[in-house]
């Protein structure tokens, strides 16, 4: 089998003007992600971890390395040399990421939140309104709350939104930064359920966990990152 993704000799530094000084984040990060596969990132706080996800979807730029991905149409991508263009194409067809934190506009309720994938892609309102309530029905989101704004839900709850809007579109690379940190073990049992079902359908998952009992549950691989020498 062909791997999706291929990180190559990564690194991440950042560079701190005020200090004229260089913090070293990640270094010499080398893996690869298949299909229906899911590759958990692991190491202590403050190796990089996130940074290496934020990387891949180009939140933020490498310091060095490589990250090779293959489109749906074969095609052998460097993400660290793509346009914007390309990496917000490739955001909204092919590659999902799901953060520690709900980002949303002010006043959208939730069931237009979690369906803005699909919209993007061009699925009209009521089809992408309906895959949404599935989706939140699935993870305990109560349906009071489906047509009001989540800015005033519980952390809890924003995760479970932001894990449905992440999930929705069924992305064939799918980066999730501890999905299930803020969930209790009934939720969280529901998330590792939904990942099981993606991972049967082909997406390449690349994962970090707030508890390593998770890992040992759903990871296929493991790569555990280093602290990067200063």
């Amino acid at each position: 089998m062909n791997p999706i993704l291929s990180v190559e000799n990564l690194s991440k530094s950042f560079y701190l003007h005020e200090q004229n000084k260089t913090i070293p984040s990640s270094s010499h990060v080398d893996f690869k992600a298949y299909p229906g596969k899911l590759l958990a990132l692991t190491g202590p706080t403050g190796v990089g971890k996130s940074s290496v996800l934020k990387c891949i979807y180009r939140t933020y730029r490498q310091t060095g390395g490589r990250i090779i991905y293959k489109s749906r149409t074969e095609d052998l991508i460097d993400l660290t040399l793509a346009t914007e263009h390309r990496i917000l194409e490739l955001r909204r067809y092919e590659i999902g990421f799901v953060t520690q934190f709900l980002h949303t506009l002010p006043r959208q309720k939730t069931l237009d939140v979690v369906a803005m994938p699909l919209y993007q892609q061009g699925v009209d309102r009521q089809q992408g309104r309906e895959r949404a309530s599935v989706l939140l029905q699935q993870l305990n989101i109560p349906k009071r709350l489906w047509e009001v704004p989540p800015a005033t839900f519980s952390g809890g709850e924003k995760q479970r939104v932001n894990l449905a809007r992440g999930l929705i579109a069924s992305p064939r690379l799918l980066l999730l930064d501890e999905p299930t940190a803020s969930l209790d073990a009934h939720t969280t049992h529901r998330v590792i359920d939904l990942i099981q079902q993606m991972k049967a359908r082909g997406t390449a998952i690349l994962a970090i966990f707030h508890h390593a009992d998770l890992v040992g549950r759903v990871a296929d691989d493991v790569v555990e990152l280093t602290a990067p020498k200063d």
